[in-house]
């Protein structure tokens, strides 16, 4: 992979399915010392009242996305782009430049500091366009059943959370192509910190070699 600086923290990415663990894989990596950016609370930031989405995203989907207190209602705007994928493109088409800028300063931000790693969290990683910023993206996984069960304790109905797998469908195939390391955490939640910290000591230890020695994909 290609990346804008060698020096600095080691550039992870961090993306898989919905329910599949990104944020327990996340939680562990922060826990041995990276920097989290995540992706779904600079959606969040730029999405709140007076934030610069929130106005473009009510033109496009109308009022009915909106709270009583005139914040975003993230539900309703989910259960509409789940259900719909022009509409989720549409969303993207709208967020993803207002949240780029925020990605980069944040990474930059990163780079000067003394973390080991700096970690970007994120379900559209490959969509968004920020590999080509990356040393690193990985790719977590889990088994359908698996996956169904972690939504169903969030609370969402099999109806929805059916949806939301559907629209993502797609995601494992296209990451697993360029993926340097794979997590499977159908398993104990130890075995899948195991797997976090064996990944991570090899991605630091990869950033030590020689550019020419640190290609091709990888499984962790």
């Amino acid at each position: 992979m290609t990346r804008v600086s060698s020096a600095g923290p080691v550039r992870i990415g961090l993306t898989g399915p919905i329910g599949c663990g990104k944020s327990t894989v996340a939680d562990r990596l922060v826990v041995r010392g990276a920097r989290l950016i995540d992706g779904d609370r600079l959606a969040r930031r730029v999405t709140e009242p007076g934030g610069p989405a929130l106005a473009a995203i009510v033109e496009r989907f109308g009022p009915g996305v909106l709270s009583i207190d005139g914040s975003l209602d993230r539900a309703a705007l989910g259960r509409r782009v789940f259900a719909d994928p022009a509409d989720l493109r549409d969303l993207e088409a709208i967020t993803h430049p207002i949240i780029r800028p925020l990605v980069v300063a944040a990474l930059e931000a990163a780079d000067r500091s003394s973390a080991p790693a700096v970690v970007l969290e994120a379900i559209r990683l490959v969509e968004g366009g920020y590999v080509d910023l990356l040393d690193e993206v990985w790719l977590v996984t889990c088994a359908p059943d698996v996956q169904r069960e972690r939504l169903a304790s969030r609370g969402l109905d099999p109806a929805e959370s059916d949806r939301r797998i559907a629209v993502q469908s797609g995601l494992v195939d296209r990451v697993r192509t360029i993926a340097d390391r794979t997590l499977e955490t159908s398993g104990r939640l130890e075995d899948t910190i195991d797997a976090v910290d064996r990944a991570f000591d090899a991605a630091l230890a990869a950033r030590s070699r020689p550019t020419a020695d640190r290609s091709g994909p990888r499984a962790g």
